[in-house]
Protein backbone atom coordinates (compact mmCIF):
# COMPACT_ATOMS: atom_id res chain seq x y z
CA UNK A 1 0.00 0.00 0.00
CA UNK A 2 1.31 3.40 -0.78
CA UNK A 3 1.20 5.92 2.01
CA UNK A 4 -0.52 9.12 0.37
CA UNK A 5 -2.98 10.00 3.40
CA UNK A 6 -1.57 10.57 6.94
CA UNK A 7 -3.09 9.05 9.97
CA UNK A 8 -3.97 12.80 11.41
CA UNK A 9 -7.90 13.32 11.01
CA UNK A 10 -7.62 11.80 7.63
CA UNK A 11 -5.74 14.77 5.94
CA UNK A 12 -3.67 14.50 2.76
CA UNK A 13 -0.35 14.69 3.16
CA UNK A 14 1.94 14.26 0.19
CA UNK A 15 4.75 12.25 0.30
CA UNK A 16 8.25 13.15 -1.95
CA UNK A 17 10.75 10.37 -3.17
CA UNK A 18 13.71 11.63 -4.26
CA UNK A 19 16.38 9.67 -6.54
CA UNK A 20 19.01 10.50 -8.33
CA UNK A 21 20.37 8.78 -11.63
CA UNK A 22 23.98 9.21 -13.54
CA UNK A 23 24.88 10.58 -17.24
CA UNK A 24 26.57 8.34 -19.26
CA UNK A 25 29.73 8.21 -22.01
CA UNK A 26 29.75 6.10 -24.35
CA UNK A 27 33.43 4.80 -24.07
CA UNK A 28 33.05 2.25 -27.18
CA UNK A 29 30.24 2.61 -30.01
CA UNK A 30 29.94 1.07 -32.92
CA UNK A 31 27.05 1.43 -34.80
CA UNK A 32 25.31 -0.98 -37.33
CA UNK A 33 23.80 -0.68 -40.97
CA UNK A 34 20.04 0.78 -40.56
CA UNK A 35 17.14 -2.29 -39.89
CA UNK A 36 14.16 -2.75 -41.28
CA UNK A 37 12.54 -1.82 -38.12
CA UNK A 38 14.49 1.97 -38.05
CA UNK A 39 16.99 1.45 -35.59
CA UNK A 40 20.37 0.46 -35.71
CA UNK A 41 22.12 -2.41 -33.61
CA UNK A 42 25.00 -0.94 -31.71
CA UNK A 43 27.85 -2.46 -29.77
CA UNK A 44 29.12 -0.17 -26.89
CA UNK A 45 30.78 0.37 -23.74
CA UNK A 46 28.57 2.82 -21.56
CA UNK A 47 30.15 4.26 -17.99
CA UNK A 48 27.92 5.87 -15.61
CA UNK A 49 29.71 9.20 -14.87
CA UNK A 50 29.34 11.66 -11.66
CA UNK A 51 26.94 14.30 -13.34
CA UNK A 52 23.36 13.55 -12.05
CA UNK A 53 19.74 14.16 -12.63
CA UNK A 54 17.51 14.50 -10.17
CA UNK A 55 13.98 13.67 -10.11
CA UNK A 56 11.50 14.43 -6.94
CA UNK A 57 8.28 12.61 -7.45
CA UNK A 58 5.69 13.98 -5.08
CA UNK A 59 2.09 12.80 -4.37
CA UNK A 60 -0.63 15.19 -5.14
CA UNK A 61 -4.49 14.60 -4.15
CA UNK A 62 -5.67 14.72 -7.72
CA UNK A 63 -4.96 11.96 -10.99
CA UNK A 64 -2.74 12.76 -13.08
CA UNK A 65 1.11 13.88 -13.86
CA UNK A 66 2.63 16.92 -13.73
CA UNK A 67 6.20 17.76 -14.59
CA UNK A 68 7.95 21.02 -14.22
CA UNK A 69 12.11 21.71 -13.66
CA UNK A 70 13.44 22.57 -10.55
CA UNK A 71 15.50 26.10 -10.18
CA UNK A 72 18.54 24.58 -8.88
CA UNK A 73 18.85 23.12 -12.16
CA UNK A 74 22.47 24.02 -13.05
CA UNK A 75 22.15 23.97 -16.84
CA UNK A 76 21.69 27.12 -19.01
CA UNK A 77 18.71 25.95 -20.07
CA UNK A 78 17.23 29.34 -21.84
CA UNK A 79 15.95 28.97 -25.11
CA UNK A 80 15.97 25.19 -24.64
CA UNK A 81 12.81 23.10 -25.81
CA UNK A 82 12.26 20.62 -22.86
CA UNK A 83 8.53 19.24 -23.26
CA UNK A 84 6.42 19.04 -19.39
CA UNK A 85 3.77 16.91 -21.39
CA UNK A 86 3.73 13.68 -22.42
CA UNK A 87 6.32 13.82 -24.71
CA UNK A 88 8.97 14.01 -21.34
CA UNK A 89 10.53 10.79 -21.34
CA UNK A 90 10.00 10.89 -17.10
CA UNK A 91 6.63 11.72 -17.78
CA UNK A 92 6.30 8.26 -19.78
CA UNK A 93 7.74 6.56 -17.12
CA UNK A 94 5.40 7.85 -14.07
CA UNK A 95 2.42 6.80 -17.02
CA UNK A 96 4.14 3.07 -17.19
CA UNK A 97 4.62 2.82 -13.32
CA UNK A 98 0.95 4.28 -12.38
CA UNK A 99 -0.42 1.15 -15.33
CA UNK A 100 1.61 -1.28 -13.06
CA UNK A 101 1.12 -0.34 -9.60
CA UNK A 102 -1.95 -1.68 -7.45
CA UNK A 103 -2.53 2.17 -5.99
CA UNK A 104 -1.06 4.52 -7.93
CA UNK A 105 -2.18 8.33 -6.30
CA UNK A 106 -1.60 11.30 -9.06
CA UNK A 107 2.10 12.77 -8.78
CA UNK A 108 3.94 15.95 -9.64
CA UNK A 109 8.04 15.37 -11.24
CA UNK A 110 10.06 18.42 -10.32
CA UNK A 111 13.31 17.42 -12.56
CA UNK A 112 17.02 18.66 -11.64
CA UNK A 113 18.47 19.12 -14.81
CA UNK A 114 22.40 18.52 -14.94
CA UNK A 115 23.26 16.35 -17.51
CA UNK A 116 23.58 18.51 -21.07
CA UNK A 117 20.00 18.09 -22.56
CA UNK A 118 20.32 17.15 -26.19
CA UNK A 119 23.76 15.90 -25.35
CA UNK A 120 24.45 12.61 -25.87
CA UNK A 121 25.18 11.83 -22.26
CA UNK A 122 21.47 10.42 -22.06
CA UNK A 123 19.65 13.03 -19.64
CA UNK A 124 16.28 12.45 -20.48
CA UNK A 125 17.07 8.11 -20.06
CA UNK A 126 18.71 9.51 -16.34
CA UNK A 127 15.33 11.66 -15.94
CA UNK A 128 12.99 8.02 -16.78
CA UNK A 129 15.49 5.78 -14.72
CA UNK A 130 15.21 8.41 -11.73
CA UNK A 131 11.35 8.23 -12.37
CA UNK A 132 10.88 4.50 -12.15
CA UNK A 133 12.54 3.84 -8.96
CA UNK A 134 11.17 7.20 -7.74
CA UNK A 135 6.87 6.07 -8.42
CA UNK A 136 8.08 2.63 -7.35
CA UNK A 137 9.14 3.43 -3.83
CA UNK A 138 6.37 6.37 -3.79
CA UNK A 139 3.02 4.03 -4.54
CA UNK A 140 4.94 0.85 -2.85
CA UNK A 141 4.98 -1.50 -6.11
CA UNK A 142 7.64 -3.12 -4.91
CA UNK A 143 9.30 -4.48 -8.23
CA UNK A 144 12.44 -5.77 -8.32
CA UNK A 145 15.38 -3.95 -10.27
CA UNK A 146 14.85 -6.87 -13.05
CA UNK A 147 10.95 -5.31 -13.47
CA UNK A 148 12.01 -1.71 -13.51
CA UNK A 149 14.93 -2.60 -16.02
CA UNK A 150 11.77 -4.25 -18.26
CA UNK A 151 10.06 -1.01 -18.09
CA UNK A 152 13.01 1.18 -18.29
CA UNK A 153 13.28 -0.73 -22.24
CA UNK A 154 10.40 0.56 -23.61
CA UNK A 155 11.27 3.59 -23.00
CA UNK A 156 14.36 3.90 -23.95
CA UNK A 157 17.71 2.26 -25.67
CA UNK A 158 19.52 3.98 -22.67
CA UNK A 159 16.96 3.95 -19.68
CA UNK A 160 17.91 0.54 -18.46
CA UNK A 161 21.57 1.72 -17.91
CA UNK A 162 20.90 4.46 -15.93
CA UNK A 163 19.18 2.02 -13.59
CA UNK A 164 22.15 -0.53 -13.46
CA UNK A 165 25.09 2.24 -13.61
CA UNK A 166 28.55 1.43 -13.18
CA UNK A 167 30.47 -0.23 -16.85
CA UNK A 168 28.22 -2.41 -19.16
CA UNK A 169 28.94 -3.36 -22.25
CA UNK A 170 25.74 -2.87 -24.59
CA UNK A 171 24.03 -5.17 -27.42
CA UNK A 172 21.08 -4.89 -29.70
CA UNK A 173 19.99 -1.34 -29.70
CA UNK A 174 21.82 -0.88 -26.71
CA UNK A 175 19.22 -2.23 -24.11
CA UNK A 176 21.20 -5.97 -23.68
CA UNK A 177 23.01 -4.97 -20.60
CA UNK A 178 26.00 -7.02 -19.66
CA UNK A 179 27.63 -5.01 -15.89
CA UNK A 180 31.49 -5.09 -16.90
CA UNK A 181 33.75 -5.38 -14.55
CA UNK A 182 35.71 -2.32 -14.55
CA UNK A 183 35.77 -0.33 -10.77
CA UNK A 184 39.21 1.83 -10.90
CA UNK A 185 38.08 5.55 -11.33
CA UNK A 186 38.56 7.05 -14.80
CA UNK A 187 38.59 10.99 -14.73
CA UNK A 188 37.26 12.99 -17.22
CA UNK A 189 36.71 16.63 -18.75
CA UNK A 190 32.88 17.57 -20.21
CA UNK A 191 33.05 20.16 -22.59
CA UNK A 192 29.09 21.10 -23.25
CA UNK A 193 27.68 22.97 -25.82
CA UNK A 194 25.06 25.66 -26.36
CA UNK A 195 23.46 23.69 -28.90
CA UNK A 196 21.79 20.22 -29.07
CA UNK A 197 21.59 17.88 -31.97
CA UNK A 198 18.79 14.96 -32.75
CA UNK A 199 20.15 11.74 -32.43
CA UNK A 200 18.04 10.49 -35.04
CA UNK A 201 19.22 12.93 -37.48
CA UNK A 202 22.86 12.15 -35.86
CA UNK A 203 22.27 8.34 -37.01
CA UNK A 204 20.69 9.49 -40.42
CA UNK A 205 23.68 11.61 -41.41
CA UNK A 206 25.52 8.92 -40.47
CA UNK A 207 24.00 6.60 -42.86
CA UNK A 208 24.02 8.94 -45.60
CA UNK A 209 27.71 9.47 -45.24
CA UNK A 210 28.36 5.78 -46.01
CA UNK A 211 25.47 5.43 -48.51
CA UNK A 212 27.73 8.11 -50.31
CA UNK A 213 31.31 6.72 -49.69
CA UNK A 214 29.69 2.67 -50.55
CA UNK A 215 30.18 1.88 -47.28
CA UNK A 216 28.52 -1.58 -46.11
CA UNK A 217 28.64 -1.45 -42.75
CA UNK A 218 28.53 -4.49 -40.66
CA UNK A 219 26.57 -5.73 -37.92
CA UNK A 220 28.23 -5.41 -34.22
CA UNK A 221 28.54 -8.16 -32.28
CA UNK A 222 30.89 -7.69 -29.68
CA UNK A 223 33.33 -4.59 -28.71
CA UNK A 224 36.58 -4.31 -28.23
CA UNK A 225 38.14 -6.47 -25.84
CA UNK A 226 41.04 -3.88 -25.14
CA UNK A 227 38.60 -1.52 -23.99
CA UNK A 228 37.22 -3.48 -21.01
CA UNK A 229 40.90 -4.51 -20.21
CA UNK A 230 41.56 -0.87 -19.89
CA UNK A 231 38.66 -0.02 -17.52
CA UNK A 232 39.60 -3.46 -15.61
CA UNK A 233 43.38 -2.20 -15.05
CA UNK A 234 42.70 1.41 -14.31
CA UNK A 235 44.66 2.47 -17.35
CA UNK A 236 43.76 5.92 -18.44
CA UNK A 237 46.50 6.00 -21.54
CA UNK A 238 45.88 2.35 -23.15
CA UNK A 239 42.27 3.83 -23.11
CA UNK A 240 43.01 6.51 -25.10
CA UNK A 241 44.72 4.12 -28.02
CA UNK A 242 41.41 2.49 -28.23
CA UNK A 243 38.51 4.73 -27.84
CA UNK A 244 36.12 4.66 -30.67
CA UNK A 245 32.40 6.20 -32.01
CA UNK A 246 31.00 5.57 -35.36
CA UNK A 247 28.84 8.56 -34.53
CA UNK A 248 31.57 11.20 -34.03
CA UNK A 249 31.87 11.89 -38.17
CA UNK A 250 27.90 12.67 -38.31
CA UNK A 251 28.34 14.59 -35.73
CA UNK A 252 31.29 16.46 -36.60
CA UNK A 253 29.11 16.77 -39.94
CA UNK A 254 26.47 18.76 -38.67
CA UNK A 255 28.79 20.26 -36.33
CA UNK A 256 31.94 21.08 -37.53
CA UNK A 257 33.28 23.08 -34.28
CA UNK A 258 33.08 20.06 -32.19
CA UNK A 259 36.24 18.83 -34.24
CA UNK A 260 37.85 22.15 -33.05
CA UNK A 261 36.63 21.61 -29.13
CA UNK A 262 38.48 18.35 -29.38
CA UNK A 263 41.60 19.62 -30.95
CA UNK A 264 41.46 22.40 -28.00
CA UNK A 265 41.22 19.78 -25.21
CA UNK A 266 43.87 17.43 -26.63
CA UNK A 267 45.97 20.49 -26.95
CA UNK A 268 45.33 21.25 -23.30
CA UNK A 269 46.71 17.94 -22.26
CA UNK A 270 44.12 15.51 -22.43
CA UNK A 271 45.07 12.03 -23.39
CA UNK A 272 42.08 11.92 -26.00
CA UNK A 273 39.04 13.23 -26.86
CA UNK A 274 36.15 12.30 -28.56
CA UNK A 275 32.09 13.12 -29.43
CA UNK A 276 29.96 11.45 -26.68
CA UNK A 277 27.46 9.08 -27.92
CA UNK A 278 24.94 11.21 -30.35
CA UNK A 279 27.06 14.58 -29.26
CA UNK A 280 27.47 17.33 -28.76
CA UNK A 281 29.02 17.36 -25.63
CA UNK A 282 32.40 16.30 -26.05
CA UNK A 283 34.51 13.82 -23.08
CA UNK A 284 37.77 14.58 -22.84
CA UNK A 285 40.18 11.73 -20.92
CA UNK A 286 42.49 13.08 -18.55
CA UNK A 287 45.10 11.22 -16.54
CA UNK A 288 43.93 11.62 -13.12
CA UNK A 289 41.69 13.65 -11.52
CA UNK A 290 43.88 16.76 -10.40
CA UNK A 291 44.46 17.00 -14.10
CA UNK A 292 41.17 16.19 -14.52
CA UNK A 293 39.92 19.77 -12.59
CA UNK A 294 43.11 21.59 -14.03
CA UNK A 295 41.77 20.73 -17.56
CA UNK A 296 38.47 22.18 -16.99
CA UNK A 297 39.33 25.13 -15.06
CA UNK A 298 41.79 25.92 -18.13
CA UNK A 299 39.11 25.35 -21.12
CA UNK A 300 36.15 27.32 -18.16
CA UNK A 301 38.93 30.19 -18.83
CA UNK A 302 38.82 30.24 -22.76
CA UNK A 303 34.96 30.36 -22.39
CA UNK A 304 33.75 26.63 -22.45
CA UNK A 305 31.29 25.33 -20.16
CA UNK A 306 33.37 22.26 -18.72
CA UNK A 307 32.81 19.74 -15.75
CA UNK A 308 35.41 17.33 -14.45
CA UNK A 309 33.94 14.13 -13.52
CA UNK A 310 34.72 10.50 -12.97
CA UNK A 311 33.39 6.82 -13.43
CA UNK A 312 31.98 4.82 -12.71
CA UNK A 313 29.54 5.40 -10.36
CA UNK A 314 25.91 3.82 -9.33
CA UNK A 315 23.18 3.77 -11.17
CA UNK A 316 19.70 5.48 -9.92
CA UNK A 317 19.41 5.76 -5.74
CA UNK A 318 16.98 6.64 -3.34
CA UNK A 319 18.30 9.99 -1.70
CA UNK A 320 15.04 10.97 0.01
CA UNK A 321 11.50 9.68 1.09
CA UNK A 322 9.83 12.62 3.17
CA UNK A 323 6.17 12.90 4.25
CA UNK A 324 5.46 16.67 4.03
Amino acid sequence: MSRPVSAHQGRFVPRTVKVRAPGKVNVSLKVGPLRPDGYHSVASVYLAVSLYEEVAATSTPTPGITVSISPDSTLELDGVDIPLDERNLAYKAAAIMAEVSENPTGVHLEITKRVPVAGGMGGGSADAAATLLACDALWDSGLSREELAHLAAELGADVPFSLLGGTAVGLGVGDKLSPALAKAQMDWVLVCADYGLSTPEVFHTLDRLRDAEGVDAAEPSEVDAQILQALRGGDPEALSRVLVNDLQRASIELAPQLRDTIGLGESKGALAGFVSGSGPTVALLAHNQAEARRLAEELGHLGHTALAVHGPVPGARITSDTLH
